[in-house]
């Protein structure tokens, strides 16, 4: 039994490694606009640092999280509707949200910690990228709790009904 199974026996159950990853950008990017807002309202550069190690560290789970989700895509057991209607949603909108991060993480490193000027452009577009991120992780969700796309708990494929 490999090591991980060992550690996390219920690992046995996954189809792909994707699942022990999605959740570390979602709470990283979360927390980078919590505290950016808290750094702009109270005007306090520390909350500005810790936003920024949290877009980066958010940045890279991001990226970790759509190769896994790209490595794993075609081992996942769905049928070609929930395919057409979820699963290809979930990986354009996580796309989307790893490019919007990535460009974020690439302006707040050129105006470290947190942009001086066109600030609020910085927090209308980190407010968008929460928006993206969430409707693509509700697809996501849709997938693993109505389709069972993340195991073998039930039988598979489960065709597309809502």
């Amino acid at each position: 039994m490999p090591m991980l199974e060992i550690i996390l026996p219920g690992v046995q159950h996954f189809q792909n490694i994707h699942p022990l990853v999605v959740h570390f950008p979602i709470a990283f990017l979360a927390g980078a606009a919590l505290f950016y807002f808290l750094s702009w309202v109270l005007r306090n550069e520390t909350f500005a640092t810790t936003a920024f190690l949290l877009l980066i560290l958010g940045t890279l789970a991001a990226g970790a999280a759509v190769a896994t989700g790209l490595y794993g895509e075609e081992g996942v057991m769905v049928s070609r509707s929930v395919r057409e209607n979820l699963l290809e949603h979930h990986e354009a909108l996580m796309l989307a949200t790893l490019g919007v991060s990535f460009g974020l993480a690439i302006w707040a490193v050129m105006a470290k910690p947190f942009p001086k000027k066109k600030r609020l452009l910085f927090l209308f577009v980190l407010l968008v990228l929460l928006g993206i991120m969430t409707i693509g992780a509700d697809y996501g969700a849709r997938m693993v709790y109505d389709y069972n796309a993340g195991g073998d708990a039930c039988s598979q494929p489960i065709d597309f009904t809502r």
